[in-house]
């Protein structure tokens, strides 16, 4: 049986035998016929509160949050949305578009072209966050379980402030978009630091698909509340990165709707564990790096057996990548279980090790091996991960040497999907 994976732009075909394999996908929706009549109806007729243009007065200035480059978010739809009911009440020389980067690197003109498109970036000021500049950042105050919170100064200082981002079940925050287009998407690299601490990354409660209850997303929502956000829009996608339902409105019952039919469509109960779990990240762009590929790896971990294998297909046309701690935080130990140790102890947190500490986590617990186009042999193995370059007869090999009976489970979505044993017959 030939499976297509989601895996950079082109894709990637795997035969499987049918009479061991169980394919987990998302619950397909199609695209909304009209997107940008979804998009038009979120923003005038909201879950939760007026619609946008009761929210802004003339004279106003506009701040505009929404996802970086690893993130399929629609902007070239959502971004024009937005502008369109401003139109006539601000001054686009009044507007900013602030790229909620978190602590990834910020993205040049040729990726903004493509993430906002010509006439956008032509139009309207966009600013790169960095939450390592001094200069972008503002106090706001000490919010949640004792976070200090600094936030892009632009952010802070604008008369109207609008998220816009899109939702689908995140490994350690429940769920994207919403308050994560705030915190940690505009806030100082110190801020960061205490949301991914080791403490609240190393919570059970920190999981896919739960939010209330999960300390990460409970601070990560209070900032936002605190700080206050106008008016916000979030869309849930399909596998073709299509716009499937949009929402608007007041914060919280707004990504409270989006959520509930992300988690509809994104989360698959299956009956028991697997031996051999192939995903993937979700090809591009959220395969770019290893770093992201973290979350396909732990969408697999949800439902394979202890000891098992993972097979994880990213492209990392960026690496791991070189920018950040995250390298170097994966190669100071000499195992996954001692750098879970290390982390897990840690009173301070450094840049990047909540990402390492989740896979260290993972690779504690089960056998990863990657396929990507762009990392070496020998860069994976400073990362205690190996390299196949035929998924198929090292999945094959791995159900031979598990035994008679020996199951596979594929995510060609990826995170996309995110699989859970069904205890409730039990």
């Amino acid at each position: 049986m030939k499976i297509r994976l989601a895996y950079g732009q082109s894709g990637l075909d795997i035969e499987v035998d049918p009479r061991t394999a169980t394919v987990v996908e998302p619950v397909h929706h199609e695209a909304a016929a009209d997107q940008m009549a979804v998009l038009r109806e979120a923003l005038r007729a909201p879950v939760a509160g007026p619609p946008l243009r009761e929210r802004v007065r003339p004279g106003q200035t506009v701040a505009i949050s929404a996802c970086d480059g690893t993130r399929p978010q629609p902007r070239h739809l959502m971004i024009p949305a937005v502008l369109a009911e401003l139109e006539g009440i601000v001054r686009l020389e009044d507007v900013v578009i602030l790229v909620a980067t978190g602590t990834h690197r910020g993205n040049g003109e040729a990726e903004l072209r493509a993430m906002f498109g010509d006439e956008v970036v032509d139009a309207v000021r966009i600013v790169n966050h960095d939450a390592r500049d001094p200069g972008q950042l503002t106090w706001m105050g000490t919010y949640g379980n004792g976070v200090p919170v600094w936030l892009n100064r632009a952010w802070a200082e604008a008369d109207v402030r609008i998220t816009t981002g899109f939702v689908e079940p995140h490994f350690f925050a429940g769920f994207s978009g919403g308050p994560k287009l705030v915190a940690p998407g505009l806030a100082a690299l110190e801020t960061v630091l205490v949301l991914h601490d080791a403490a609240r990354i190393g919570d059970p409660r920190a999981t896919w698909g739960n939010i209330h209850g999960n300390p990460v997303h409970d601070d990560v929502r209070a900032i936002a509340e605190a700080t206050g956000v106008t008016f916000s829009l979030d869309v849930v996608l399909n596998r073709d990165k299509d716009i499937v339902a949009a929402f608007g409105g007041d914060l919280a019952p707004m990504h409270a709707a989006a959520t509930a039919t992300a988690k509809r469509m994104a989360m698959r109960p299956v009956e028991a564990p697997f031996d051999v779990v192939v995903t993937t990240n979700s090809g591009f762009p959220l395969d770019q790096n290893l770093y992201q590929a973290v979350k396909g790896m732990s969408a697999a971990y949800q439902v394979v057996k202890p000891g098992g294998m993972i097979v994880c297909a990213a492209e990392c046309r960026d690496g791991f990548p070189d920018h950040g701690s995250y390298r170097e935080v994966l190669a100071s130990a000499p195992s996954p279980q001692a750098l879970f140790d290390d982390i897990s102890a840690r009173t301070e947190t450094v840049p990047d090790q909540w990402q390492v500490q989740i896979q260290a986590r993972i690779q504690s617990g089960s056998r990863v091996v990657m396929h990507t186009g762009f990392l070496s042999d020998a860069e994976l193995e400073t990362a205690h991960l190996r390299q196949t370059r035929d998924i198929s007869a090292t999945v094959a090999e791995a159900l031979a040497a598990a035994g008679p009976g020996a199951r596979l489970c594929v995510l060609p979505e990826g995170p996309q999907t995110i699989p859970y044993v069904d205890r409730s017959g039990a």
